[in-house]
């Protein structure tokens, strides 16, 4: 482990030393930090960071990010409830509030604290445990915004509650830590999208961390869409903790960012669940985009289904490494997890493990990795009937990151991955020109 620098430890004391904020979150926040002070920063040595450095966010000194003066461009949202975050500190006039349905709360963190105190006690970072990770323990000590989602029992949201967190870079290095809790109660149902974007230049560390939590029979469809700057380190954690009978479904998108981590978690802790957990990574250049997910069935009669995609061209580098844990009482679990990657250069790589760890005896668990290149044989099938190479690559690769992009249920946001992904293709060619 690396030795934390002073300069955390400045701005801790200068960050929360006048904070006013309930007793219980300031005792939250100092035992984060000190946990955080024990672990450091994570180095090649540990397994789960060996093919991810972070030696640049950790010889960097990142300032707390401040409100950006400059006017910044949104992605066209229709409908919905819209909270905007810049730089991590809440925009008012961006944001956007939609009638919702009766006792449903969407506000900040920061509001949420003023107003029930008391309901957060219960569950901020009672979920996240920041006692194994250094990036949750820092999120923890530092997080003052971000987003809070509660849904009562039996209330079905029709229409997506999208955050928009945008950082704006400027001339020094900047850190914003961004804070999302949702509670899903029993037999609710919500669809949520968090989305990363940036603009402007500059080094940027975006630090997310994201609790959500599904009581008994609550439904949620999650997308998160990754789109920062090139010069933008990104490392996120979610976890998620699943009741009886409740269903949880995950999208995530990663596509900006010079070095992005995404960590999901979920915890299947009754009979009956429903997990699953999808994500489309796409890197060139230098860009290093890792994936970490675990899957803990700890109880009988739960079904988990992940299926993660990677697209690498240049010199860019993918990391995959899900777990599946079947614990002893988790019989009858049913999962499944595929990893596929395309290396579309000679340079791009990729380090993928899968892994499967069981104690049950009556299961049906499958896991499986593939890496290799576009179809020789469909490249030259395209090429055959006039469409030129680079033409029948974009083609093949777009219908290699369809299977995930097709199942993202929220149309704005499916256009937004479209584009995105054929900016990266080698050529703009769409496949309706054709």
């Amino acid at each position: 482990m690396l030795e934390v620098t002073p300069s955390w430890q400045t701005q801790f004391e200068a960050q929360h030393q006048n904070a006013a904020v309930p007793k219980w979150l300031k005792q939250v926040r100092q035992d984060a930090f000190a946990r955080f002070r024990e672990l450091g920063f994570p180095t090649r040595h540990h397994e789960d960071w060996r093919f991810t450095p972070v030696t640049a966010i950790t010889e960097t000194v990142f300032n707390p990010a401040t409100k950006p003066y400059t006017s910044v461009h949104l992605p066209e949202i229709k409908g919905g409830t819209r909270l905007v975050f810049l730089n991590g500190i809440f925009d008012s006039e961006l944001s956007s509030l939609a009638p919702l349905p009766k006792g449903v709360i969407v506000t900040t963190l920061a509001q949420a604290l003023q107003d029930f105190p008391e309901q957060l006690e219960s569950q901020l970072g009672h979920h996240a445990s920041y006692q194994e990770s250094a990036f949750v323990a820092l999120n923890t000590a530092f997080a003052t915004e971000g987003a809070v989602i509660i849904v009562p029992r039996g209330v079905v949201v029709e229409d997506p509650i999208h955050l928009l967190y945008v950082s704006v870079g400027t001339h020094y290095p900047t850190i914003a830590h961004p804070r999302t809790l949702v509670l899903a109660g029993e037999q609710s149902q919500i669809t949520l999208t968090e989305t990363y974007l940036g603009s402007g230049g500059g080094m940027v560390f975006t630090n997310a961390v994201t609790e959500i939590v599904l009581e008994q029979n609550a439904v949620v469809d999650h997308y998160k869409l990754q789109q920062e700057t090139y010069e933008t380190y990104h490392i996120a954690h979610m976890q998620v903790s699943l009741a009886k009978n409740s269903n949880f479904s995950s999208h995530n998108i990663a596509i900006g960012g010079t070095l992005v981590r995404n960590e999901a978690n979920a915890l299947l802790g009754a009979e009956g669940i429903e997990c699953t957990l999808n994500g489309l990574y796409l890197a060139t250049d230098r860009q290093l985009i890792d994936n970490h997910t675990f899957i803990d069935h700890a109880m009988p009669h739960c079904n988990s289904h992940e299926l993660y995609k990677g697209i690498l061209n240049g010199r860019g580098r993918g990391v995959f490494n899900g777990k599946i844990m079947v614990r002893p009482d988790a019989q009858k679990t049913d999962a499944k997890q595929t990893n596929k990657t395309i290396l579309l250069s000679k340079e791009a790589q990729v380090n993928t493990k899968p892994q499967l760890e069981i104690y049950a005896d009556d299961v049906k668990c499958t896991h499986g990795a593939t890496v290799g290149q576009l179809s020789a044989d469909a490249l030259f099938y395209l090429q055959a009937r006039g469409i030129g190479r680079e033409e029948a690559q974009s083609l093949l690769t777009y219908a290699f990151a369809s299977e995930v992009i097709d199942r993202i249920r929220v149309p704005e946001l499916r256009d937004r991955v479209h584009d995105a992904l054929f900016t990266h293709l080698p050529t703009t060619i769409r496949p309706e020109e054709f």
